[in-house]
């Protein structure tokens, strides 16, 4: 296994799902469920989000061919998903990063989907697969590890919350928003040259 592609990809997808942003939602979410349950709700819902994302690993070939997508169409709407969930982690909204979600025990959504499985990685995966296919069991070992530390951070949110403050974490977020911007921008510039290229 090639660490550089790895790791690269295990860093581009623990942004894109960005745990500690989703701390404040989430403790939100699970106030409302009881402290028994709690553990069972949290490996459910990481479970079906792995699940979700790695079904459109193994079909993210079949899945551009069917919408007669290019995957540099992909890569340029990857980007500009990507730079719209990374400005509104640089300035935050009312709803958060992810809008207004439902009262209630979460059940696939909003926690699974579109918490953890949202468009951002959703298109994230899909990339890396329909890029660089040959790294399939790379990309899928960095979204296990992804899912286990976003697991985790989830299971731990509200000792983090308190230990670090809110205002450690939502400079923590910040950082991860602008990280994620420049990464948006490599995409888009990275899919305009792919485009640019077919025109010779």
């Amino acid at each position: 296994m090639e660490a550089a592609t790895f790791w690269s990809a295990f860093v581009l997808l623990l942004l894109v799902t960005d745990p500690l942003g989703s701390m404040p939602l989430f403790v939100s979410l699970m106030r409302q469920v009881a402290p028994e349950r709690r553990r069972i709700v949290i490996l459910r819902e990481i479970s079906v989000a792995f699940f979700v994302l790695f079904a459109f690993m193994l079909v993210g070939k079949q899945f551009l061919a069917l919408m007669h997508l290019s995957e540099t169409s992909l890569g340029i709407a990857g980007g500009v998903i990507l730079f719209l969930i990374a400005l509104r982690m640089v300035f935050p909204q009312p709803g958060g990063v992810l809008g207004e979600t439902h009262e209630g025990e979460p059940f696939i959504v909003p926690l699974a989907i579109p918490l953890v499985a949202g468009p951002s990685a959703l298109a994230t995966v899909l990339l890396l697969v329909s890029r660089d296919p040959g790294h399939l069991w790379q990309w899928v070992a960095a979204l296990a590890l992804t899912m286990g530390v976003v697991g985790t951070s989830l299971a731990f949110s509200e000792k983090i919350s308190r230990l670090l403050g809110e205002k450690v974490v939502t400079a923590f977020e910040r950082l991860m928003g602008l990280i994620l911007t420049a990464i948006s921008v490599e995409m888009l510039l990275g899919g305009i040259r792919q485009y640019l290229s077919t025109l010779h």
